[in-house]
């Protein structure tokens, strides 16, 4: 068996950390490891899984010449000016609504992405981004790359932000086919977890090849926490933000919360 070692610094790393006014950035994240998506002026740059998942995406639904990206990852001194120069704008209640708070952006991790119709004025705070046409086909594939879009209509008094068409966030695979098939945004995907999952009766996501147990994992903050996988499994881990991890491990599925999504 193999050995994870668990600490409460791991969660705060991965693609399934909740950023929110509820839970802030538990760290500040490094330009510098951030890749190029634009390669243009301004050069808007993500978190390079993310960032190479959002091009290949953008490549294989034909979508670059009417598609263009608007905004990737932002310092916190950047989310700031936004913030400040919204407000003076447009008011409290708008930016409230559609602009996180300095520390409490998803911007701020690299693992988010606004985007909008290329070739027309943007609004670089709610740029347009429809429900149709190229711009809902790549709306539809995003799930299968990674992608989910973050703030839906209908789902605001979860989210705290007002419904953005336009933003897009990497959570990886496949939480994102997972919340896209639930209808769930990320906060209730980890309720979910939380509520319904542990260690030893995860949720089952059934493929045409091996299946995915998933599992989230409160870890205390006064010692690590030892779990053992098989050698054979590949797994991975994320933190939430708010105190838990969630492992994913491919293989035999055990007795658990299923999901038969054989042919997606």
């Amino acid at each position: 068996m193999t050995r994870i070692k668990l600490t409460k610094k791991d969660t705060v790393h991965g693609n399934l950390i909740l950023v929110n006014s509820q839970f802030p950035l538990a760290r500040l994240f490094d330009l510098k490891k951030m890749v190029s998506v634009t390669g243009g002026t301004p050069d808007i740059r993500m978190e390079e899984t993310a960032a190479n998942l959002l091009l290949d995406l953008l490549e294989c639904t034909h979508c670059r010449d009417e598609i263009t990206v608007v905004s990737g990852f932002r310092t916190q001194e950047e989310q700031e000016s936004i913030w400040k120069d919204t407000l003076k704008k447009k008011g409290l209640v708008f930016t409230r609504k559609f602009v996180a708070v300095p520390g409490c952006s998803e911007h701020e991790t690299g693992l988010a992405v606004d985007l909008a119709e290329k070739n027309k004025p943007v609004d670089l705070v709610c740029p347009s981004f429809p429900y149709n046409g190229i711009f809902q086909t790549f709306r539809n594939a995003a799930p299968r790359y990674g992608f989910v879009e973050r703030y839906p209509a209908g789902k605001e008094d979860i989210t705290g932000i007002g419904a953005e068409p336009w933003h897009f966030r990497y959570v990886g695979y496949p939480h994102s086919i997972i919340m896209e098939n639930r209808h769930m945004v990320l906060e209730e995907y980890v309720l979910f977890l939380k509520e319904h999952t542990d260690f030893g009766n995860p949720y089952i996501y059934r493929t045409s090849g091996a299946d995915i147990e998933i599992s989230y994992i409160p870890v205390a903050d006064d010692y690590p926490m030892i779990l053992a996988v098989p050698d054979d499994a590949s797994y991975m881990i994320s933190g939430t933000n708010e105190g838990g991890i969630i492992l994913s491990i491919w293989g035999e599925g055990r007795k658990g919360y299923e999901e038969d999504l054989r042919g997606d």
